[in-house]
């Protein structure tokens, strides 16, 4: 299995689906992982492209398209939560997605990538990043901001996670009908599912489903450097669950830099990652060309016995 680049790096850039995969394949990708910010009409010319063999789409992050109605720059994955409390969001959520399975089912695609939702408290990880970025990772404020994050999360948490789990239940009947498989992916804020320990639950809720575990390096990393986790806690328990991973590089809390650009340690990965794991380099802007290439030969070069 190659190296796949997510159109995250470049959609932003073109309304014109053809465009925007030929300057992927100009980087030397055959394959490719759609992003959730694709209009219906940029995804119709993809269609054209993978029914005459240009490019092949390999996994696809929800939601794909954008929900209907949706400004493009608001179309994120989080945009429904299928943890909501509110019935009709949930709901919204569990429709989109079987809309993102459908478009993976009609383009040959394996996997869907998925954010399971959140638990609803005030975020506050962009708080604790400006005081990690303000050299004061380990001061008191520090602690206590991070401890009362994970006091507030866990007493909140439950109904969110529940209802995470109904919503799972039922996009994976969907998935399994559409021979579709479902990646839950680490996530960036702190109090959105899952968790470690949420991962395991959801891995042993749906063990023998359709439902497999997504790792991204550079979100694992964060919550390495803010001292949530250790990156190997996202990872060493669920490997043999992992259908797929994010590679992007970070630096401090700065993540979605392409990989060999940043601080992360990529071998580390190594002994988790297998042949047949997905293998998606996940940059954005301002990665350049040049970035991207650089860092399909080094990633390359990494993964030479795993390809």
């Amino acid at each position: 299995m190659g190296l796949i680049l997510s159109t995250s790096w470049n959609a932003h850039l073109h309304t014109d689906g053809r465009k925007l995969v030929s300057e992927i394949k100009e980087l030397g990708f055959s394959e490719i992982e759609l992003s959730f910010n694709l209009t219906q009409s940029i995804l119709e010319d993809i269609a054209g492209l993978v029914e005459s063999g240009f490019i092949t789409v390999q996994s696809i992050h929800n939601f794909c398209p954008i929900p209907e109605g949706v400004n493009r720059k608001d179309a994120l994955p989080d945009y429904y939560s299928m943890a909501s409390l509110d019935q009709q969001e949930r709901l919204n959520a569990v429709n989109q997605t079987k809309k993102t399975i459908d478009t993976a089912r009609l383009l040959g695609a394996k996997v869907v990538v998925l954010h399971t939702g959140r638990v609803e408290i005030p975020d506050r990880t962009r708080d604790l990043i400006e005081l990690y970025n303000n050299g004061l990772k380990g001061s008191k404020e520090f602690n206590a901001l991070k401890s009362d994050m994970m006091s507030q999360r866990k007493e909140n948490a439950k109904p969110f996670l529940e209802n995470t789990l109904k919503s799972l239940d039922e996009l994976n009947s969907y998935a399994k009908h559409k021979g579709i498989l479902l990646g839950v992916e680490t996530r960036y804020y702190y109090r959105e599912i899952p968790s470690v320990e949420e991962i395991s639950m959801i891995l042993e809720e749906f063990k023998g489903s359709c439902v497999y575990y997504w790792h991204d390096s550079g979100h694992a990393q964060l919550m390495e450097n803010l001292g949530f986790a250790k990156h190997e806690d996202f990872i060493r328990p669920f490997w043999e669950r992992m259908i797929g991973v994010h590679l992007h590089d970070i630096s401090g809390c700065s993540d979605h830099k392409a990989p060999s650009k940043g601080e992360f340690d990529f071998k580390r990965l190594l002994p988790f990652i297998r042949k047949d794991t997905l293998k998606v380099i996940e940059a954005h802007q301002p990665a350049s060309a040049e970035d991207i290439k650089a860092s399909k030969k080094f990633l390359e070069g990494l993964f030479d016995d795993k390809a």
